[in-house]
């Protein structure tokens, strides 16, 4: 065991990533044990884990959260965020990404890869952040290590440098043991040294130091992949797992030089010090006291002051005092911070990994007095936590809707609401989000000039582009006829105009350009594109009609080979689509495309259907037309720019 004062050379930022019960928590318990950080590994179904400590954790025997630990291995110290693998908290994973420089995804040995593991590893590779493989669970009965590698090797990269093999594989006897890189390491190697390559051709010897510096460089790049063997329940592979990640991965040295830079990757709450921002910093030093600047997106910077600076590792928090660029620590005192802020001129990383497709009303169990007003702000808090959240307040209906991942979210947020701020919530069932999209071009015109002082004319066209296709805006308007800043406020207006359609739904796939229009010198008052864009926008969508798009999962779905029929019968009457079922062993497994309202439920039925035998998982796969005589409209937020009267009434009250 390593001993606690021996304080490393250099950091490693490293994210633990892996698709739901891969065994993550447990290799992260073995982990601190090795680092002597903690005197026994904790267990996720005794609820003693160090990086799951929510009751609701503990409980449910998940990790809900991302979490923090530290540690230190011969002459690195590092900064592991463990990140949960369920579907509905994929939100934690997302802004752990933009903290991290390197990977650790592991794969369970029995189930393998799963949609979770292809969504990670699609992720690390656009980044091009490292990534060793850790192939956990080599203990369990039935798991086939040689079809594994196959399946990755021909599902996430063929790159792989193994460092080490496992005796005994699918027994609890199993023994993992180190060795040298072999010669399919060396043909990695070889692709992408052309020195090595001639050399490997010709037979000749290549010796360990010498291919162990290629291959550190290789990974250090992201271009080959350390692959790890082990069954964390027993700490088999960890040694291993994390000399390799001292060996392997790039090292981060201290930079406390230059302008503090950094970002918020993750907010919580403490009963003691209140909001916690948890940094990663990239230069600079802050101290406590500092004040610094926050950018959130487009918005104007804004400034904070810290209080305290602590180091976080699971709930615990020690006093730091200062934190250096390349270090990660939870800071006190931004009170109005939110999850993806950045300090001073750090960078935006996006790691855009899914988006809400259900929402629900959430009502108190017993309303009335000020507990309508503290659910509201509860809302806001878990907001700030997780963007992908989202909120808003239906006025008129005296509603409060939530933008969710999944039916486990709910669970969560109502043991949050509870524990946090002692407020007793229901939720509405989940119901599908939706999205418009054009049916054919058309053009949007809007000439705002009465009552004066206004003047804002603006016209658009705007055209379908392909299902995926996202977002475009453009302008091909003279600097003559409108000025720069205008055409700013059009195009700026634009996106948050389309977050509600015909039918109140977003407005996706689309190109919407800016083609005429004008100001004038004297009435053109600084809002009035703000206000014109809006109503320009909604007539645009009149003339070109819109057709709703409906989200689509692809599902995985493994069970008995009795149960094979039923499971058709049931991806058919959802209208979904699927592959030609692999049978192995009286196993069947199935790929299917399946509208994500059927898949809220399904795991509960196919459950029930299979004995509890079956099992299926889930990841977003994206937006398909719906049947053409289906509508579904959505309660619309606020006044509806095509009211025009009463849109320009309002928004002169809000502007002026």
């Amino acid at each position: 065991m390593m001993n606690k004062k021996a304080y490393g050379k250099y950091i490693v930022n490293l994210g633990l990533l892996a698709h739901v019960d891969a065994g993550k928590t447990t290799a992260a318990e073995h982990m601190l044990y090795l680092c002597g950080e903690i005197s026994k590994p904790g267990s996720v179904d005794k609820g003693s884990a160090q990086t799951d400590w929510l009751p609701i954790e503990r409980s449910r025997g998940i990790s809900v959260q991302s979490a923090s630990a530290n540690m230190r291995w011969k002459n690195c110290e590092i900064h592991m965020i463990d990140t949960p693998g369920h579907t509905d908290f994929i939100g934690e994973v997302e802004r752990a990404l933009s903290a991290i420089d390197s990977a650790v995804l592991i794969i369970s040995a029995l189930e393998g890869i799963q949609p979770q593991t292809e969504i990670f590893w699609a992720a690390l590779r656009n980044s091009g952040i490292p990534t060793i493989l850790f192939i956990n669970k080599t203990d369990r009965a039935g798991c086939d290590l040689e079809a594994l590698k196959k399946s990755i090797e021909n599902l996430l990269s063929p790159n792989l440098l193994a460092l080490n093999r496992v005796e005994g594989a699918g027994t609890r006897d199993c023994e993992v043991f180190d060795e040298p890189l072999s010669e399919e390491a060396a043909f990695v190697i070889s692709q992408f040294y052309p020195d090595i390559a001639e050399r490997f051709l010709a037979d000749e010897q290549i010796g360990q130091d010498e291919l162990a510096l290629k291959a550190s460089e290789l990974a250090g790049k992201g271009l080959a992949f350390p692959l790890v063997y082990g069954a964390a329940s027993m700490g088999k592979g960890i040694p291993r797992l994390l000399d390799a990640i001292s060996e392997y991965l790039p090292k981060t040295a201290l930079s406390p030089d230059g302008e503090p830079s950094g970002i918020i990757y993750k907010i919580t709450h403490d009963k003691g010090v209140g909001k916690i921002a948890h940094v990663r910093m990239f230069q600079g030093e802050l101290k406590n006291r500092n004040q610094i600047t926050l950018r959130r997106g487009d918005l104007d910077p804004f400034p904070q002051k810290i209080t305290q600076i602590k180091r976080a590792s699971g709930r615990k928090l020690e006093e730091l005092g200062v934190v250096r660029g390349g270090e990660a620590a939870a800071i006190c005192g931004l009170f109005d911070s939110k999850a993806g802020d950045r300090i001073g001129d750090a960078p935006e990383r996006d790691f855009s990994l899914a988006s809400a497709l259900f929402s629900a009303k959430v009502s108190l169990v017993n309303p009335g007095g000020s507990q309508d007003a503290e659910l509201r702000r509860a809302i806001e808090e878990l907001t700030d936590e997780d963007p992908l959240l989202d909120s808003f307040w239906n006025n008129e209906e005296k509603e409060l809707i939530i933008k969710i991942m999944g039916p486990v979210q709910l669970e969560i947020l109502t043991f949050l609401l509870k524990d946090r701020y002692n407020l007793d919530v229901s939720f509405s069932q989940p119901t599908v989000i939706y999205k418009e999209t054009p049916i054919k071009s058309g053009r949007g015109f809007e000439a705002y000039t009465m009552p004066k002082p206004c003047w804002a004319v603006v016209d658009l066209e705007i055209s379908p582009l392909p299902l995926g296709g996202g977002l475009i805006v453009e302008s091909t308007v003279n600097d003559n006829q409108m000025l720069p800043r205008y055409q700013r406020h059009v195009l700026s207006s634009i996106p948050q105009a389309l977050k509600q359609g015909l039918y109140g739904w977003e407005v996706a796939d689309l190109r919407v350009r800016l083609v005429g229009g004008h100001h004038h010198l004297m009435h053109t008052h600084p809002m009035d594109f703000f206000l014109a864009t809006p109503m320009a926008v909604m007539n645009g969508l009149l003339d070109c009609g819109t057709r709703l798009l409906e989200p689509v999962n692809l599902v995985k779905i493994s069970a008995s080979e009795e149960h094979l029929s039923k499971v058709i019968g049931d991806v058919t009457s959802f209208g979904g689509s699927f592959d030609s079922p692999a049978i192995k062993s009286g196993k069947f497994h199935m790929e299917a495309l399946l509208p994500a309202a059927a898949t809220v439920n399904y795991p509960i039925a196919l459950a029930s259907l299979t004995g509890g035998h079956g099992s299926m998982s889930a990841k977003f796969h994206g937006y398909k037309d719906c049947p053409p005589d289906f509508r579904v409209q959505t309660k619309r937020r606020g006044v509806n720019p095509l009211d025009r009267a009463k849109w320009i009434l309002t928004m002169r009250n809000a502007l002026g």
